[in-house]
């Protein structure tokens, strides 16, 4: 088994002083060796870290003692090598950012549904299922029949709710509403939300995609296509076998098998997605870091720019 073991974890839980909380985390997780990002906030922590597992141990035993994080829960994989640069505890308005004042999961929130009962209710006809992820996410899979919105960022999914809202209004529609995301923070938030506006049946998949796909077998799964995640695996699908996507580290997005033998594609420069859309000056500075990279490859070192982890917009969601 790889000797890094690579955890994401979030948890909505009351912390009055985030502030006070952390400089004890951080010196604690600098002691043992992590890096990664965790974020504090009023109304929790969310986080991606990597250690060696002894350390990783060590690390989610201090996170778990943070006030009202007993039941932290986490997802793990592996890495050959560290796939983070450095350690960061950063101190946030939101552990996820949707933007709306007051929403708080630990008050309300949809029914969890689980796994292995998630099928039943996507396919009831009287339920409308909506992927609260990001467009980059969703173009690279999801379940049959779910609704994409289109979102660039998770700020907008209230602003596409509240008129999709008035469009089953209009209908004269009051339909099970079933969401879900990547490991189910930002569906828990979303329902929270959804449920705030007075809508009563709402629901949102219990560990999100990656658990469905650890739980359910391939042969029942309503899964199509591949899930994007924020580490090195960059996408994964069901067993959570490690996907056909890597990352154009140029422009951070997502590139498939298929766009890796287009002639706009080249290693570390450009993809069909950003192709065209650099100066010289900047495809140049392109080519020389992928130089680098390659030449640090060769010495068995990490070049500081060629950290996968990096998404589109240089945050990782769960």
């Amino acid at each position: 088994m790889s000797n890094i073991r690579v955890t994401a974890l979030y948890k909505f839980v009351r912390f009055d002083d985030p502030e006070a909380l952390r400089e004890p985390l951080l010196g604690r997780l600098s002691e043992l060796g992590i890096k990664g990002t965790i974020l504090l906030a009023t109304e929790g922590v969310n986080g991606t870290i990597a250690g060696t597992s002894e350390a990783m141990e060590q690390a989610l035993a201090a996170i778990s003692a943070l006030p009202g994080c007993e039941t932290l829960e986490w997802k793990d994989s592996h890495s050959d090598a560290m796939p983070f640069l450095r350690l960061k505890v950063r101190l946030k308005n939101e552990i996820v950012t949707m933007g709306v004042p007051g929403t708080d999961p630990t008050c309300l929130v949809g029914a969890y549904v689980k796994p292995e009962d998630w099928n039943d209710l996507i396919t009831d006809p009287d339920t409308v299922v909506i992927d609260t992820r990001n467009d980059y996410e969703v173009a690279l899979g999801t379940f049959q029949g779910a609704i994409d919105p289109e979102t660039d960022s998770f700020r907008e999914f209230p602003e596409w709710f509240e008129n999709f809202r008035a469009e089953l209004a209009k209908q004269g529609r009051t339909p099970k509403i079933a969401m879900f995301c990547t490991g189910g923070i930002r569906c828990e938030k979303s329902t929270s939300y959804v449920k705030s506006l007075g809508i009563e049946d709402v629901f949102h998949l219990q560990g999100g995609i990656l658990k469905y796909l650890e739980t359910v077998p391939k042969q029942h799964s309503l899964w199509e296509g591949e899930c994007f995640v924020f580490d090195e695996r960059v996408s994964v699908g069901h067993g959570l076998e490690v996907g056909d996507y890597q990352l154009c580290h140029a422009c951070r997005y997502p590139v498939s098998a298929e766009d890796r033998e287009s002639d706009k594609y080249e290693d570390g420069v450009s993809c069909p997605r950003c192709y065209g859309t650099f100066t010289d000056t900047k495809m140049a500075a392109l080519r020389e870091r992928q130089k680098q990279v390659r030449l640090a490859k060769a010495r068995g070192e990490t070049h500081i720019g060629d950290d996968v982890v990096m998404t589109p917009r240089q945050k990782a969601p769960v």
